[in-house]
């Protein structure tokens, strides 16, 4: 499988990437903002290329972004759309500088990446994106969470609409909502709260769910949530 991950520097990225590596049969382009991560999975696997890569600038690097994809790539199986900014702060305390720099993140550069590899993508491929409880309509929602869960629900959409767009090219495009996972970002949003599932063992179900879910599902929005947060 040829498959790209995109924010697998650190939390739940950089484990699914760690979990995927571990079938030298999958070649994966990871992207991410941290170039010491990157570095450390290049060097542990042979069948991880990397590139430093921020989706909140993705205009200014497509050009890059899409050399290196060409230079290892013919076809693109999975592509999973990990990255996610969270900047935890009141609605009316949040400036537009910050606000924008979530929806670039976590909506706009997604959707500039799928549309630059869905012609490199054959019959088949499965597009994994990766959004939150938060965004999920009808779930609990939290103070300081607003432009985060918008543009987690932007993203959720997205996949439904792609989903009908990308169906006669046999594109699978489907979307898991994540509910509470331990990670620096959730440290960060909720201190001192315990999640019941760590970031490794949400990366297994990810990682199985991007080989294997498409053959039941598409155009899916799937909470994958014990607790909230």
């Amino acid at each position: 499988m040829n498959i790209i991950i995109n924010g697998g520097t650190r939390g739940i990225g950089k484990e699914v990437v760690l979990c995927l590596a571990k079938d030298v049969n999958n070649k994966i382009i990871v992207t991410g903002r941290s170039e010491n991560a990157l570095k450390n999975f290049s060097d542990k696997f042979k069948n991880v290329r990397t590139l430093a890569l921020d989706l909140s600038l993705f205009d200014e690097q497509s050009t890059t972004f899409m050399d290196m994809v060409s230079l290892h790539f013919m076809k693109v199986d999975i592509l999973i759309n990990m990255a996610g900014l969270l900047v935890a702060k009141e609605f009316m305390q949040i400036g537009n500088e910050e606000a924008r720099l979530m929806m670039e993140t976590n909506f706009f550069g997604p959707a500039s990446v799928i549309r630059l590899l869905k012609p490199l993508m054959p019959s088949g491929s499965h597009i994994v994106n990766i959004s939150s409880m938060g965004g999920f309509q009808g779930s609990s929602k939290f103070s300081g969470m607003s432009y985060y869960s918008a543009s987690k629900a932007a993203l959720a959409c997205l996949t439904e609409c792609l989903a009908t767009e990308f169906c006669e090219s046999g594109i699978k495009v489907n979307c898991l909502a994540l509910g509470s996972v331990q990670t620096e970002m959730l440290a960060g949003a909720f201190p001192g709260y315990k999640a019941p599932v760590d970031a490794k063992e949400m990366a297994e179900f990810i990682s199985d769910f991007a080989l294997t879910g498409h053959k039941f599902f598409n155009g899916k929005i799937l909470p994958v949530a014990v607790n909230n947060p």
